[in-house]
């Protein structure tokens, strides 16, 4: 004889404990679903280019594995061109150059060189090639080319810092602190730069600036520095005077130093002075102009007073000796005049 056994139905608790798990499901995806709104608000991209950007990264992958195949196969150009054309054809092409960093240069002549990579896919752009080129430029001591998809070349410049100026025969270059010509300039636009001359000078420019480092009281005083035998300075200042240096760079920086003390304790600068040479390492050598017609009147007018008064003894030999103080008065006289003249 058959049974038939009937099941009860699902406990009470079995079942709160059901729609309590759903509910933390649900709020779980909504929970995920504000995260990921919150996180895609904060891309710098809209809707419409993330979507360019996946397809790109789906097209790439492909592209990937058909550049593995490709190359299996022996034909890598082939590949490569096909990348390329997939990217182009999802709209990642160089449309629009942006430079930053730019003060001094001609930003021109960095569209120059990057003229003929407009319209290029991304995928051809050789960065490598566009840096090379760009640090060719005199005001460019570094640079750094990226893309920035879907269609931007982004080109940050770091320029080289104007120094001094260089004095050539012909004409006066701006240059850095390591001696780079950077632009030529105008005499009027140099004035209040440190100008630096003589054959080799430019390479000098860093030892130049640790030798005045030596002495900062006197650095805003220098306008010019000569090079002088690929071996020394002359430091010309404000007041047109000059101070030879030693050789060496400890020699030279020891003389300057102590140039500025006696400055300090004398002023020297603004002086009748001319020039002064240090070159000898236990001397200063100061050059007036107008001491040495000083000492040759000087010179004159003794001579002019010696023969005076052997004129005057020997009228006193002679035995005419009321005429020897005349005679003396005489040879003062002359004295004088040789003086005056």
């Amino acid at each position: 004889m058959s049974q038939t056994i009937r099941r009860k139905g699902a406990p009470v608790r079995k079942v709160a404990a059901q729609a309590k798990t759903a509910r933390q499901v649900r709020n779980a995806r909504a929970k995920t679903g504000s995260i990921f709104d919150s996180v895609m608000a904060m891309l710098p991209f809209n809707e419409d280019q993330l979507h360019k950007i996946f397809l790109f990264a789906i097209l790439a992958a492909a592209a990937v594995i058909a550049v593995v195949v490709a190359r299996a196969a022996g034909v890598p150009e082939l590949a490569a061109q096909q990348f390329s054309n997939v990217a182009a054809n999802a709209g990642f092409t160089v449309a629009k150059v942006e430079v930053r960093g730019v003060k001094h240069l001609n930003e021109l002549k960095v569209y120059e060189r990057v003229q003929g990579d407009v319209g290029k896919p991304m995928p051809e752009l050789d960065v490598d090639r566009i840096r090379a080129e760009l640090v060719q430029l005199s005001w460019v001591e570094d640079a750094r080319v990226s893309r920035q998809l879907p269609k931007t070349l982004v080109i940050d410049i770091v320029e080289r810092t104007p120094h001094a100026v260089l004095r050539k025969p012909d004409r006066l270059v701006l240059i850095d602190n390591q001696g780079n010509e950077l632009d030529p300039i105008s005499p009027e636009r140099a004035k209040g730069k440190l100008v630096v001359s003589g054959p080799g000078a430019g390479k000098q420019v860093a030892a130049l600036t640790t030798l005045l480092d030596a002495a900062p009281a006197l650095r805003p005083q220098v306008v010019e520095a000569e090079w002088v035998g690929n071996r020394r300075w002359n430091l010309s200042f404000k007041t047109a005077q000059v101070l030879a240096l030693p050789e060496g760079e400890k020699q030279a920086a020891k003389a300057l130093m102590s140039f500025a003390r006696l400055d300090g304790l004398n002023r020297l600068l603004g002086g009748k002075a001319t020039a002064f040479d240090m070159r000898t390492s236990d001397r200063i050598i100061f050059r007036v102009p107008d001491r040495a017609v000083d000492a040759a009147k000087a010179d004159a007018a003794k001579k002019a007073e010696q023969q005076a008064e052997k004129k005057a003894e020997k009228l006193a030999e002679a035995g005419k000796t009321d005429a020897t103080p005349a005679a003396k008065s005489s040879a003062k006289t002359d004295a004088k005049k040789a003086e005056k003249n």
